[in-house]
Formats: C-alpha cells, sequence, structure tokens
C-alpha cells in the first residue's frame, strides 16, 4: 500500500488521512487472511515437502545450456546450408549445360504453374495437359496447407508474359532441378521450403502447393508478389550497399512526373535490406536531405518508413542545378564518420533529364569511379536523354527510363543484376551462406528465416570471357518452430527464456516477437513495441524487432546487446523492470543473462534465468510403488473426477508424439489420457520427464483440492479455488467455476502466473475490460500467491494458488468495515452511491478494483 504523505497532526485532513489509513489497514488484513486460509498456499506448500521422494531437485546450469543450444542451432542450420550449397551447385552445372533456344514447342515445356485453378475445368480446358502438370495434393501438416512431394512448383509474377522467350528458358533449364530438391529431402526429411529466385522474376520451389487457395482471404486480391522483392533475394543477390537517392525537385518535374518520381523513389527503398544504408536528397537550385536524416542510415524498416513519408512531401519547385545536387550527394555518401555498408557505393538519379553534365564534379569526387552512378528519365517529355545517360555511363552505372507507373518495378530493381556482376567474377570467393532476418513466409509457413546463396552464370563467350550475369539466389527456409525447439523451456519455469540476436541487434528469436497476423489458421497476437496495420504474409519487409524494443531497455542491456553482436560470450546478473505477458504492469525482477555466440553464423544465443529457477522439480519414476501412484494421479485428469476436485486443464505441450496437441483443452485431455492408460510415461514417443512431471502435479493439486479446498466452509466472498503449476496442471475447484474460466490453458503464458512469480506479495489481478460491458463486472477479482519451498538452501516456486472474489460482495464487506456509527461528519465511511465520498481500490497497475458507485460497477479492469 502506498504510504501517505505528512500532514499536520491537527488539521482536519490529518484526521481524513488516519481514517483512510486505518480503512486500508483494516481491508489489507481481511484480504490477506482470506487469500491465504482460502488459497491453501501454506497447504501447497506442505505437499510438496511432504512427498519428496518422488522428485529431485535439478540445477539449471545456464552456461551449460545455453552452449548446448547454441551447438544444436549450429547443427541445423549446418546441415540447412549442406542442402543449398548442393542444390546452387547443381543450378550452376545444370545452367552451363543449358543450350539457349529461341523457339519452343508447344509440348516442350511442362511445369505446374503454382497460380492454376485446378478446379476451374474450363480454364483447364483450354490448356494442353503437356503444358501443365496437375499434381495431386495432400494435406501436410507440417506446412499446414496442401502439398505435392512428387512436383515442384513455378510462380510467375503477374507483370511478367510466362510465354515470353526468356521465362520459357528459364523454365526448361530449371525443370532439372526438381531431382535436386527431391535428393536433399531423402538426405534431411526435415527440410522446408527449398526455392530459386530467378533473375528474370521465375521462383521454382518444392515441395509443389497452391499459391492461391479458395478458402484463403488472400484469393480475392491481386498477385503482387515478385521473388526478386523478397529479403531472402536481396540480400543474396548483391554485396551490401550505401545508396544515396538524388531527387530533382525542379518546377519542371510537378504533376505527373513528380508522382512517377515519388513511387519510383519508395520502389527503389524496398530493394534495400538492413545489411544496406541509404538516406534521401532531393535538389533543385539547392539540395536538401528529405527528411530529419543528415546522413546515411541503415535501411531497416522504421528508417525507411520515415524515408518514404518524406520522399511524399517533396515539392517541385526551382530550377535544376545538378552541380549542386552531385556535390551534396558525394560529400554525403563519401562522408566516414557515420555507420555504413562499405562495400558498394551507388547515387540514383530521378531526373525529367536536362542539358547540363556536372562533368567537373565527377572528376572531383569520383575520378577512380569507386561510386557508381545510375539515371532514371522519368515521365514523357523531349528534354534531351544524351547528358543524363553520359552521367550513368562515365561513372559504372546504367541509365533507365521510366516512362509510366508500369515501368518502375522491374527498371527500379534491375540495378542488383548490375551489383551482382562483381560477384559473379569474383567466383567461390563471393560464395558464403548468409542468414536474413525474420520474415513472414509468403506460403504461411509463420516465422521463417532463410540461408541464402548467389547463383551464378558460369558460361563463357566466344572468346573466352566469363559470363558477369547472377542466374538468381537459392533459398532454403528455416522455422522459427524448429529453432525454439532446441532452446526447450519447461524446466526454466515461465520467466525463463531463450532469446537469440542477428549482427543488427535483431531478435531472431524472444518470446516477444510475435507478428500481429500472419495468416489464417495461425494464431493472431501482437508485436510489442510495433504496432502496424495488419501484415499481409506476401508482404516483403522482414519482421525487425531490435532486442531493446522486445525488452525494457537499460545500460546493462546495451552493453549486452553490443557483446553479443561482437561474438563475444559472458554473463551478468541485474535486477531489471519486466514488462507483464499482458502489457498491462511493469515489475521488478533478479535476472540472470547468459550468452554464447553460435559458431559458424554471425547469430547470437543467450539464457534469462531469474533467481527461483537455479533449480528445478524433476519426477522420479524408478520404483513400481512410484509407477502405480502415476496411474492414481492419471484417473485425476479424467473429465468424470472433475466433480471431486474441480475442473482440471493440461498445458498443451507435446508430451508424447502420438498425442496431437490441441487448444481444446477437453479434447487435449481426453487424448493424454486415453493414450496414457495404454502406455507408460517411459515409452519411446514420450518425453518421460514432461509427463511424470504434470501427472506429479496432477496428484499434488487433486490432493489440494479434495484435502483442503472442499473441507472449508462456504465463503460469500469467494468464487474460486485455483492452482497453476509449473509442469502444467490448472486446477480450478469447484467444478462450475472451472468452466467459466477464461486463462489459457498454458501456464507459461499466464500473466498473474508470471507476475505472482516476481512478486512477493499477494497479486491482484483485476478482469480485462470488455468494451461491451456485457459481464465484465461479475467475472472477479483475482487474489494470487507463488508457492515458495526452500530444499537443502535451494530456492523453487512450483506452483502460483489464488482465490476469485466476488467484487460486489467485498465491496459490501469493505463499506462495513469503513461505516461508523453515530457519525454526524460527512465522512462517515464508503457509503455504496455516498454523496460525499467516492471510495475506490486501484491494483498496482492502477487499473480500477472495487468501487462504492453503481456506476463505476462497469469500469472495472480500466486504467
Amino acid at each position: 500500500m502506498p504510504a501517505l504523505p505528512p500532514a499536520d497532526p491537527c488539521s482536519p485532513e490529518s484526521g481524513f488521512r488516519h481514517k483512510i489509513k486505518s480503512w486500508v489497514e483494516k481491508m489489507q488484513d481481511d484480504l490477506v487472511t482470506l487469500a491465504r486460509t482460502a488459497s491453501g498456499v501454506d497447504r501447497l506448500a506442505e505437499i510438496y515437502m511432504t512427498h519428496r521422494d518422488l522428485y529431485t531437485v535439478e540445477a539449471n546450469n545456464a552456461r551449460q545450456l545455453v552452449e548446448i543450444a547454441a551447438r544444436d542451432i549450429e547443427k541445423l542450420l549446418s546441415n540447412r546450408s549442406k542442402a543449398l550449397v548442393h542444390l546452387a551447385q547443381k543450378a550452376e552445372e545444370i545452367q552451363a549445360t543449358h543450350q539457349w533456344r529461341d523457339e519452343f514447342g508447344n509440348n516442350d515445356i511442362v511445369y505446374y504453374n503454382a497460380k492454376d485453378d485446378l478446379n476451374d475445368s474450363k480454364k483447364n480446358e483450354s490448356e494442353t495437359s503437356s503444358q501443365r502438370i496437375r499434381p495431386v495434393f495432400e494435406e501436410d501438416p507440417v506446412f499446414r496447407r496442401q502439398t505435392s512431394y512428387q512436383h515442384a512448383a513455378v510462380h510467375i509474377p503477374t507483370d511478367i508474359y510466362e510465354g515470353s522467350t526468356i521465362v520459357l528458358n528459364e523454365l526448361n533449364w530449371t525443370a532439372a532441378l526438381d531431382d535436386t530438391f527431391k535428393e536433399n529431402r531423402e538426405e534431411d526429411p526435415t527440410l522446408l521450403w527449398q526455392v530459386f529466385g530467378s533473375a528474370t522474376g521465375l521462383a521454382r520451389y518444392y515441395p509443389a502447393s497452391p499459391w492461391v487457395v479458395k478458402s484463403r482471404s488472400q484469393n480475392n486480391k491481386i498477385d503482387l508478389y515478385d521473388v526478386r522483392r523478397r529479403p531472402w533475394y536481396i540480400q543474396g543477390a548483391a554485396s551490401p550497399k550505401d545508396m544515396l537517392i538524388l531527387v530533382d525537385a525542379s518546377g519542371s518535374v510537378s504533376g505527373l512526373t513528380l508522382k512517377l518520381i515519388r513511387t519510383s523513389v519508395i520502389e527503389m527503398l524496398e530493394t534495400l535490406s538492413d545489411d544496406d544504408f541509404v538516406n534521401v536528397v532531393s535538389f533543385n537550385n539547392n539540395a536538401q536531405n528529405v527528411s530529419c536524416f543528415n546522413h546515411l542510415v541503415q535501411a531497416n524498416v522504421r528508417n525507411k518508413k520515415k524515408l518514404k513519408e518524406a520522399v511524399y512531401k517533396i515539392i517541385a519547385k526551382g530550377i535544376t542545378d545538378y552541380k549542386k545536387g552531385f556535390s551534396y550527394a558525394f560529400e554525403q555518401l563519401l562522408n566516414y564518420s557515420a555507420s555504413r555498408a562499405n562495400c558498394n557505393k551507388i547515387i540514383m538519379l530521378f531526373t525529367d533529364g536536362g542539358e547540363e553534365r556536372a562533368q567537373e564534379i565527377f572528376h572531383k569526387y569520383n575520378k577512380d569511379k569507386k561510386v557508381r552512378v545510375f539515371t532514371f528519365s522519368v515521365g514523357q517529355h523531349n528534354y534531351d536523354k544524351g547528358p543524363i545517360q553520359w552521367m550513368a555511363c562515365q561513372n559504372k552505372g546504367y541509365y533507365y527510363e521510366i516512362p509510366s507507373i508500369g515501368a518502375i518495378r522491374i527498371n527500379t530493381q534491375e540495378y542488383l543484376d548490375v551489383l551482382g556482376r562483381p560477384m559473379v567474377l569474383a567466383g567461390n570467393k563471393s560464395k558464403q551462406v548468409q542468414w536474413t532476418n525474420v520474415y513472414l513466409d509468403a506460403l504461411e509457413l509463420g516465422l521463417v528465416i532463410t540461408g541464402t546463396l548467389p547463383v551464378f552464370n558460369l558460361t563463357k563467350d566466344q572468346d573466352g570471357k566469363k559470363n558477369q550475369l547472377i542466374l538468381g539466389v537459392m533459398g532454403v527456409d528455416v522455422s522459427l518452430e524448429d529453432i525454439k525447439k532446441l532452446t526447450p523451456r519447461f524446466t526454466l519455469c515461465p520467466n525463463g527464456y531463450y532469446f537469440a540476436i542477428d549482427p543488427n541487434g535483431y531478435v531472431l528469436l524472444h518470446p516477444n516477437l510475435q507478428p500481429k497476423h500472419i495468416g489464417v489458421g495461425i494464431p493472431k497476437v501482437n508485436l510489442r513495441k510495433r504496432r502496424p496495420h495488419v501484415q499481409n504474409p506476401k508482404s516483403q519487409e522482414p519482421v525487425t524487432l531490435d532486442f531493446l524494443d522486445a525488452e525494457l531497455e537499460n545500460d546493462i542491456k546495451v552493453e549486452i546487446r553490443k557483446k553479443m553482436i561482437d561474438g563475444e560470450s559472458g554473463e551478468r546478473v541485474f535486477t531489471t523492470l519486466v514488462k507483464s505477458q499482458d502489457e498491462r504492469y511493469i515489475d521488478k525482477g533478479n535476472r540472470t543473462y547468459t550468452w554464447t555466440p553460435v559458431n559458424s553464423t554471425d547469430y547470437s544465443l543467450a539464457l534469462v534465468l531469474p533467481s527461483y529457477s537455479f533449480y528445478y522439480i524433476k519426477a522420479k519414476i524408478e520404483e513400481s510403488i512410484t509407477q502405480a501412484r502415476f496411474k492414481k494421479d492419471l484417473e485425476t485428469l479424467k473429465l468424470d473426477h472433475f466433480d471431486k476436485a474441480g475442473y482440471t486443464f493440461i498445458a498443451p505441450r507435446e508430451y508424447c508424439n502420438d498425442v496431437k496437441v490441441s487448444e481444446n483443452n477437453t479434447e487435449f485431455l481426453l487424448n493424454f489420457t486415453e493414450f496414457m492408460d495404454q502406455n507408460t510415461p517411459t515409452s519411446p514417443s514420450c518425453n518421460t520427464d514432461m509427463v511424470i512431471r504434470v501427472l506429479l502435479d496432477a496428484g499434488f493439486t487433486d490432493d489440494l483440492a479434495q484435502n483442503y479446498w472442499s473441507k472449508q466452509a462456504p465463503n460469500d466472498g469467494v468464487v474460486a479455488h485455483f492452482v497453476v503449476t509449473d509442469g502444467g496442471i490448472t486446477r480450478v475447484y469447484p467444478r462450475k467455476a472451472g468452466e467459466d474460466w477464461g486463462e489459457k490453458p498454458e501456464t507459461y503464458e499466464l500473466s498473474f502466473y508470471k507476475r505472482s512469480l516476481d512478486n512477493d506479495n499477494y497479486i491482484f489481478t483485476a478482469p480485462y475490460y470488455n468494451k461491451t460491458g456485457f459481464n465484465t463486472y461479475e467475472t472477479g477479482i483475482m487474489v494470487s500467491k507463488a508457492v515458495e519451498i526452500t530444499i537443502n538452501g535451494k530456492l523453487l516456486k512450483p506452483a502460483v494458488v489464488g482465490v476469485k472474489i466476488d467484487t460486489t460482495s467485498w465491496m459490501e464487506n469493505f463499506t462495513k468495515t469503513t461505516i461508523k456509527s453515530l457519525c454526524n461528519s460527512e465522512l462517515c465511511g464508503c457509503e455504496r452511491n455516498s454523496m460525499h465520498v467516492d471510495c475506490v481500490i486501484l491494483d498496482d497497475g492502477g487499473f480500477l478494483l472495487m468501487s462504492n458507485r453503481d456506476e463505476y460497477t462497469q469500469q472495472v479492469g480500466i486504467f
């Protein structure tokens, strides 16, 4: 309870303060007494201590755990890299022997177009069977969609004609990749999507899966997907670059030309990844930055968004002065005081044309031609294009024309082919598997990272000179779910977790890395610190969340981030602020951060443990008598036992391979108990430790319910008793209260549970405010506390117990506590709907718990 400020002991206010303080103390004593007695917190601690023979206390060795997990992740990525190298090598070999053809017969090209609607009989009748493969699809639980492992699928961008000679040749030679796709899967059945993205825009991926499915929400939208715009392709197709975009903002570009320039610059920004640095400068009589950035900045999502917003505000006026524009651009591009990629240096000029060539500026700043200049003539006009063509050709760049909006996408990405040429000439020296930031898979697999390798054209011309073209990029996906499986968390307690970051400080793995919407069949969740609009899974933007945004920042975390990026190992113990799972509360907690690099990658992995997670309970199952007890504990999870010991929830975890995980608690309990009736916890398909731990907790909580809760005298103020355990059990008594229970069955995701572990006091949790106002007030206030036991000096918090109290009943008790008889003052107590005083009780987050006024009843849970 907060302390009241000092007041004059002789003033009337002092008397009021004294009264209020006495009410608070009385209310506090009554609530704590009720919670301690009704919840059975001491009784459950006794149960754990009494049955010490059923479990051991094991240590969480943070250094050992994080190093084992890092090695496992390294092995996973290494296996994926081998598949990737195999694919890239085969692609180069296949293309090197391919004979270019100018003409193809109707039966020469056979492939499955992923955008074909196989249910549209009319469309299919118009296409010969020799042109189209019709795969037989089956629902695939791994990809969560229909797939065919007999074929690969081809996606061709909407704005590219699939019958063009270039595309037909691409279809012809890439068809041989299907055998390599299948070979890789035979070698490693856990492989996910294998993709070749061609520089022409064609994408061939395995296994085959329809691009558009009738039941999916994206069906009626125009398909704007182009593999060359995907984060993994951009990263693999060119080296990091420093780009200065120079925009002509003179009066001559007003109207449609300016709109085209704005759109072109936006599209150009989309071709950049987090490894690049960029700024946008506009010029006319003078040059200026279009945004608040006065130097090149990292091309991350946040910075690109600011630049895009600024580009839309460019106004056309004045005259064109290329000298001013290029001088400003070179000065900024060659300023080495700011962070940058320090690789390719590029100036992109968007203009409608002009007479000036600015030769002296190029001679002054770019005599050695280290900066490439690409020029874009935008709009339809009669200006001489010679000067801007000269600028590009004299500075190792290219000249492009954008006469209309249809030419923007193709022309703003072709420069990547030019930047890829040095990589081709460098050969194997530039061949290194790169792993991307986290992004949403276009085929709705969820959050993934992709390993990439460029694929080079190894052919030579008649003079024996090497071809300088990049054919495309090969990619192999790794799901974040696969990485999470290598970082087991169910011995760490709910507040312990792993996280990993990339060289930019973005999290690869973190409990708070959750996109707001990643497609049908995947939960909609919030992305902390970012509140974007609903995202399209085919969006090309990566899902970037900096470690310092994922958590509440402090100086120590800044230091940890730097050390992890630098590839160091280390450990720090400190007190930090922790935001609750539901983002409504801030608590203090002591944490130990232990980190180590993931060898052979740019990633770094860390493990975070609170002090009460240094040890955990491990159930024993050696003796036959113990096994018999667990069979008895299993009975407590069956539906017909709920009347005796309350409604029971079991966390939806992968206890056994043959027990399908389900968010439907009744279904999952039935599957689990039926499987365990016919098997033992030591079954080869089961995680024995997880199974016997959940059964141990089932038995202990059953003991609490039947031998303590059920024997308590009825109390009008208590509507439910509950217990939540580390092993995954939630038991709510009586059964009726459990049927109305609205919390998640996964105990590790319960906000009140995690908060209770970090606090020594009782935690009061108001119900979430329902905007409809329906039944909000009647749901009750949750009061919870962690169960603490100490064994041989080792602190454990294996469970949280609590009660739900009826708000109306306890408000009446509170008013009775405060009202004094024979009172002549206006402040005689917290009378219901008093004209003189409003009494409210807030929780530690400032949310309303109780009030003496009926008009506030529907505002319980509101800040």
